[in-house]
């Protein structure tokens, strides 16, 4: 009994986590949205919640793009993603998809991004709004309401 109440707050915990990791990689994303050569990163949702629940050990490595100069990311003088190191089920981000080019390298589309951070917020939102709702009804069941 306790394992099946407690398997939709895990998976709902797990999405939580992601979507936090997430909204950092895209504020990172946006923050970055003016230095010369920086290649824009994301996280796949699906991807990384299949790796969760599959029991893989959560850890993240950045992988450098071909041609990378430095070994962690895209610039030694970018802003770092130290901050979702250890909590996503993937072993590497993925780059964005440059829509607009630049003559100084960078694949950030402002517009893009800021969408993409706005719709993970509310998403974000949502699971968290779904965990408390979820909570409530078994602490009143608990209780007996």
């Amino acid at each position: 009994m306790l394992p099946n109440l407690t398997n939709a707050l895990d998976f709902q915990a797990k999405a939580l986590v992601i979507r936090a990791d997430r909204q950092r990689v895209l504020a990172s994303n946006i923050a970055n949205a003016d230095t010369p050569g920086y290649v824009g990163r994301d996280i796949n949702f699906r991807d990384a919640m299949n790796a969760a629940l599959g029991g893989n050990s959560l850890s993240l490595t950045l992988s450098p793009p071909t041609g990378s100069p430095s070994e962690g990311g895209t610039d030694p003088r970018h802003i770092p993603l130290q901050s979702i190191a250890g909590s996503l089920g993937r072993d590497r981000l993925d780059y964005t998809t440059q829509t607009q080019p630049a003559m100084d390298g960078n694949s950030v589309d402002m517009d893009r991004e800021r969408a993409n951070f706005v719709d993970n917020s509310v998403r974000y939102e949502a699971t968290l709004r779904f965990i408390n709702g979820s909570s409530r009804t078994i602490l009143s069941a608990i209780q007996g309401q």
